[in-house]
């Protein structure tokens, strides 16, 4: 298995992971340095350089293979149900809408599960909405993944490449949604997963929270109505409903983990540990 989780038995994808990072991280800063000075808008340098460093430090950890699970897609894919060829339009399109489908379900349980939340919240933590937002992704998640979600795709048949393939494409995707100046596009917002719909996502209002899981798509948002249309009457507040002022990277990284311990340590009982632990945030 390739050693990045994203694109489990693909040889080429740590190299090209690689430059799409740099391109990535270009992005981050041209668009940060034209909010702050030629759209003059009010944007937080140590906050993006916050981001890009939570991200340097979680690229670190997929170069080094800190994986808890990686094993687990070449174990699942070895003992395979069948074995499905990615030969034909209607297989990949089948293939792209089961891992929507995964990928809506793990992203709702990062929300409502507090062990998930706890380095979901990372993502969160901004107080603005830029690209830099989409770079922050917190240094936990890899070990205990969201490999052990799509999984099961690879167990059914499907090649490894393909489904994390797909995931990944899924991220890139959703880089570009975190960019709260582009406009909203018409009839595609009933069918994708846009820069609208994604405002609201990262909103700490009470009306938007919990909503638009998508990855490229907002139809399953719609289906399991957990879809929030903006609203115009609405002033968004982006970051958690208790802000993180911290621009230190290990504040960021940890702040989640740390209330969730002093929580742990505070419930009486096994039972109420665990409610802590696996409960909604």
């Amino acid at each position: 298995m390739a050693r990045h989780a994203l694109l489990a038995g693909a040889p080429l994808a740590p190299r090209f992971l690689g430059g799409a990072v740099l391109v990535l991280f270009a992005l981050v800063i041209a668009e940060a340095l034209l909010r702050r000075y030629v759209w003059r808008r009010p944007t937080d340098l140590r906050a993006v350089a916050a981001s890009l460093a939570d991200a340097l430090v979680r690229r670190a950890a997929d170069v080094a293979g800190l994986t808890a699970l990686a094993p687990l897609p070449a174990f699942a894919y070895a003992h395979r149900l069948a074995t499905i060829r990615m030969e034909g339009v209607a297989t990949w399109v089948g293939l792209y809408l089961l891992v929507e489908f995964t990928y809506y379900w793990h992203h709702r349980l990062t929300h409502r599960v507090r062990w998930f939340w706890a380095t979901h919240s990372v993502h969160h933590s901004s107080n603005e909405l830029m690209l830099a937002s989409a770079v922050r992704l917190g240094w936990t998640g890899r070990l205990g993944g969201a490999i052990a979600f799509f999984t099961p795709l690879v167990w059914l048949g499907f090649p490894p490449a393909a489904v994390f393939g797909l995931v990944a494409a899924g991220l890139f995707w959703q880089f570009w949604l975190h960019a709260d100046w582009l406009p909203r596009l018409g009839p595609l917002e009933w069918v994708l997963n846009t820069p609208t719909h994604h405002r609201v996502h990262h909103a700490s209002n009470p009306e938007y929270l919990d909503c638009n899981y998508g990855s490229s798509l907002i139809v399953f948002d719609r289906l399991f109505d957990t879809f929030v249309a903006l609203r115009d009457d609405i002033e968004i507040r982006y970051g958690l409903t208790r802000p993180v002022l911290s621009h230190n990277p290990l504040r960021i990284a940890f702040n989640e983990w740390l209330a969730l311990g002093r929580d742990v340590r505070a419930a009486r009982g096994a039972r109420a540990r665990l409610g802590v632990l696996f409960g909604p945030p």
